[in-house]
C-alpha cells in the first residue's frame, strides 16, 4: 500500500468524515463565542496533552478489561470497541472506534477542562468549544497513525516505524502492554513499556483478550454474538 492509497481509504471512512464535521462545528460555535486568546491556548494546548494519557486510561483499564463482557448490556459494546480489533488487527471495518463510544468520550475529556479555563474569563463556552475541537482533530491524528500501525503500508519515518513495530507487539505478542499510539510516555512512566525481547513467551490471550472459551461458557453473550469463540493467530482461525 502506497501512502496515497492509505489517505484515500483514511479519509473516506465515515469516522474521520464526521470527526472532521463536528470539529468543524465547534470551530464554528467558537468564532459565534469566542474566548480570549490566552484561556483559547491554554485550553487547546491542556486538551492536547492530557489526551494521550485519557487513552492510555481508557485503553489500558477499559478496554482491556475482563469485566465488561459480564455485564450484558455492555458486552456488545466491549466486542465492538476491542475484541473485535483484536481478534483481526488488520481488519478496516473495526480498526476505527464506534462514534457512539468516541465521541462522548472525546467531548467528556476536553470540554469541560477548556470550560473551567474559559470560566475564568467570563468564556466558558468559548473554551469548551476550543477543547472539544482540539480532541476531535486529535482523534483524526490518532487514527491516522493507526492506520499505519495497522494496513500495509511501510513507513519511512524512523518515529512511525517504531510505534508500528511497538504496536504490532501489542497485537500480535502481548497485548498487556505498549497501548499508546503517539507515543509511549504513559507506558515508560507506568511500567507498561516493552519490547519483544524482554517478553519472550507470547501471550495466550493476545487474540481474544482473555475472553476464552472456558469464560464464554460463563458469560456468553460476545461469543452469541461472534458465532462462537475465535482462537489462535487470525490467518490459522479455529472456532469454538
Amino acid at each position: 500500500m502506497t501512502l496515497k492509497e492509505l489517505v484515500v481509504a483514511y479519509v473516506q471512512y465515515p469516522a474521520i468524515i464526521a470527526y472532521v464535521l463536528f470539529s468543524a462545528v465547534a470551530i464554528g460555535l467558537f468564532v459565534w463565542k469566542p474566548a480570549p486568546l490566552v484561556p483559547t491556548l491554554m485550553a487547546v494546548g491542556i486538551a492536547a496533552f492530557i489526551y494521550p494519557l485519557v487513552w492510555y486510561a481508557l485503553h489500558r483499564w477499559v478496554l482491556h478489561s475482563r469485566w465488561m463482557f459480564k455485564v450484558a448490556p455492555l458486552a456488545s459494546t466491549w466486542k465492538r470497541i476491542h475484541y473485535d480489533h483484536h481478534q483481526d488487527p488488520n481488519h478496516l471495518e473495526v480498526l476505527f472506534g464506534a462514534l457512539h463510544t468516541t465521541l462522548p468520550t472525546i467531548a467528556i475529556a476536553t470540554a469541560p477542562i477548556g470550560y473551567a479555563i474559559g470560566s475564568f474569563w467570563g468564556a466558558g463556552f468559548g473554551g469548551a468549544c476550543a477543547a472539544f475541537a482540539t480532541g476531535l482533530l486529535t482523534t483524526c491524528i490518532y487514527e491516522f497513525v493507526h492506520c499505519i500501525q495497522h494496513l500495509a503500508y511501510k513507513p519511512k519515518s524512523p518515529w512511525l516505524a517504531e510505534m508500528k513495530r511497538r504496536h504490532m507487539a501489542h497485537h500480535f505478542h502481548d497485548e498487556t502492554g505498549n497501548f499508546g499510539i503517539t507515543t509511549f510516555f504513559w507506558d515508560k512512566l507506568f511500567g507498561t513499556f516493552y519490547d519483544r525481547s524482554e517478553r519472550p513467551t507470547k501471550s495466550e490471550t493476545v487474540f481474544n483478550l482473555g475472553y476464552t472459551p472456558e469464560i464464554a461458557k460463563r458469560w456468553p453473550r460476545v461469543a452469541e454474538l461472534s458465532g462462537g469463540v475465535a482462537t489462535g493467530h487470525p490467518r490459522q482461525r479455529v472456532r469454538n
